[in-house]
C-alpha cells in the first residue's frame, strides 16, 4: 500500500509510533525527512469495547524539507526512552490560494506528539508512505521488535 500528499485528509496517524527518524540532504538546501513507524491501520472495537489494531512497519517521507524544528521532552514527564507517539499532522497552505484553486503546496506541517511531549514543525512540498512489513493485528498500537525490519 502506498499513500502520498493527496490522501492527506484520509488518513489517521493518531498514536502512531515513530521509532526512528532521518534527515537525507539533497544537496540543495532542502532534504528527505524519513520517519520509520509503526502505522495503524485500523483500529477494531470489541463487543467488550476494547480496542485491537492492525500494524504494519511503515515509512513516512516528507519531501522537499525546510525549515525543521522539532522539540521531544521525555524528561519532563519522567519517561524511559521509548518509540515516540504522534498525537496528530497538521498542514497549512504557504501561499494563499484562491477559491477555485486547487492546491498542491507547498505545505507548513506540523506533528505534534502525545508521548512525551512534543512537536516538529517543517516546510515540505508533500509526502509519500509506504508499508515495509507484514500487516499484524494485536491489542497494542507499537510492534514488538520482532515484527519490525
Amino acid at each position: 500500500m502506498r499513500w502520498h500528499t493527496a490522501d492527506f485528509d484520509a488518513i489517521q496517524w493518531h498514536d502512531v509510533h515513530v521509532h526512528g527518524f532521518r534527515i537525507v540532504a539533497d544537496g540543495r538546501g532542502t532534504a528527505e525527512l524519513v520517519l520509520d513507524i509503526d502505522f495503524i491501520l485500523e483500529w477494531i472495537r470489541d463487543d467488550d469495547d476494547r480496542f485491537r489494531f492492525r500494524v504494519a512497519q511503515a515509512i513516512l517521507q516528507f519531501h522537499e524539507v525546510f525549515g525543521l524544528r522539532f522539540a521531544l521532552d521525555y524528561v519532563a514527564c519522567s519517561a524511559g526512552m521509548s518509540a515516540f507517539a504522534i498525537d496528530r499532522i497538521e498542514r497549512a497552505p504557504l501561499r494563499e490560494i484562491a477559491d477555485d484553486e486547487d492546491h498542491f503546496g507547498p505545505w507548513r506541517w506540523r506533528i505534534d506528539v502525545n508521548w512525551p511531549e512534543g512537536f516538529l514543525e517543517f516546510e515540505s512540498s508533500g509526502f509519500s508512505q509506504w508499508l515495509v512489513g507484514d500487516v499484524v493485528e494485536q491489542t497494542v498500537q507499537c510492534l514488538e521488535s520482532a515484527y519490525r525490519i
